[in-house]
């Protein structure tokens, strides 16, 4: 886990400071939030006793059109989040937090959409002992999503804003342990920020790009790896390796369409068929089903920067054993490192149903 945590610390920095702007202009924000857990399954309902509370603290970096992906999305801002959340019941804990983000702008740039991913500290996870009640959170290390709706205005007074809205905070360790029920919460925030060296700046670069665009069709591979267990408790953690191939042809500058293959190893499966066989035999499972898989996906990738953000549907072609049904989806980040070679997070899930982080490599030819 601390591997697969450095690699993950390592492309988020990657995301946010591998941009060479030539202005200066950044804000900070915070935010207080009060909310609720959402019931996405019967299995949390106890767990649900209060409001959660919390605060955002972020860091914006502006862009204004000095490279041309920034006019082209309409100058986002990149940067990245602290979340605190008390879950307002001891079973659950506190949650800490830490995010890379993009902010899109929409209606004259007074409404703002955030994009936060990265990773979280419980403080209380499930233990059979001392905390069997917590079937939300199965590890002290969690993968956090969250979405944030402001009505947002900047450089009100000397530099200072407000923005108020609401957000979804979601918890989940994507069953690298059990147990993983996972948890939304959705808030209302309200908050303030400051814009540094507010007097400087500068306008909004129009485009200049040529709207048309072409490129032939490139060809994928990639590797994809990481260590999941099944919702069995205690079965273990497994490896798993999946390899893909596949094609993609842009449309545009910003987006491209993907069609194409995976092959899944995935070692969890394989014990689990084992422990079924043992341990259920009503269940009438030999033991002796193959544990592989093979997928075809259609996806489409979106491009911002050296940055993609990916997102695929697939079905199994070659499935002999029934594990959450042929259909699955794939949703992450990848991280350009020239024109060809890229690494990316993905999670891998049936459904709401997580089965897999995917940390992966590849290339583009």
């Amino acid at each position: 886990m601390k591997f697969n945590l450095t690699i993950l610390l390592t492309l988020c920095c990657g995301f946010l400071f591998s941009q060479d702007e030539k202005d200066n202009i950044f804000t900070l924000d915070a935010n207080l939030f009060s909310g609720t857990i959402l019931e996405h399954n019967p299995d949390i309902a106890h767990l649900i006793t209060d409001h959660p509370k919390g605060f955002i603290l972020s860091y914006n970096k502006k862009t204004y059109g000095f490279k041309d992906w920034e006019s082209r999305f309409n100058y986002p801002d990149w940067g990245f989040s602290f979340i605190y959340q008390d879950m307002k019941n001891p079973v659950l804990g506190e949650n800490y937090s830490l995010y890379a983000h993009y902010n899109f702008y929409f209606l004259k740039r007074n409404l703002n959409l955030r994009i936060g991913q990265g990773i979280a500290y419980n403080t209380n996870p499930y233990d059979k002992e001392t905390n069997f009640k917590n079937n939300a959170y199965g590890s002290h290390l969690l993968s956090t999503t969250y979405v944030m709706f402001n009505y947002k205005k900047e450089n009100l007074f000397k530099g200072f804003g407000l923005q108020a809205g609401i957000s979804v905070i979601h918890y989940s360790n994507a069953n690298f342990k059990a147990p993983n029920t996972s948890t939304n919460t959705f808030v209302f925030n309200v908050g303030t920020n400051y814009m540094f060296d507010y007097e400087s700046e500068p306008e909004y670069i129009p485009s200049t790009e040529n709207k048309k665009f072409k490129e032939k069709i490139k060809y994928n591979l990639a590797f994809r790896t990481g260590v999941n267990e099944s919702d069995i408790i205690d079965v273990g953690q497994f490896p798993f390796y999946i390899v893909s191939a596949y094609a993609d042809k842009r449309l545009n500058r910003k987006s491209a369409i993907q069609v194409g293959t995976d092959v899944f190893f995935s070692k969890f499966l394989e014990e689990l068929i084992y422990f079924y066989s043992v341990a259920f035999p009503e269940l009438d499972v030999s033991g002796d089903e193959d544990w592989k898989r093979v997928g075809v996906f259609v996806g489409h990738e979106l491009f911002i920067n050296k940055m993609s953000i990916v997102t695929q549907l697939g079905y199994y072609i070659y499935y002999p054993y029934d594990f959450e049904g042929r259909v699955y989806n794939r949703v992450g980040m990848k991280r350009y490192f020239g024109d060809r070679f890229f690494g990316a997070i993905t999670l891998k899930s049936h459904g709401a149903k997580a089965e897999a982080v995917e940390f992966g490599i590849g290339v583009r030819l």
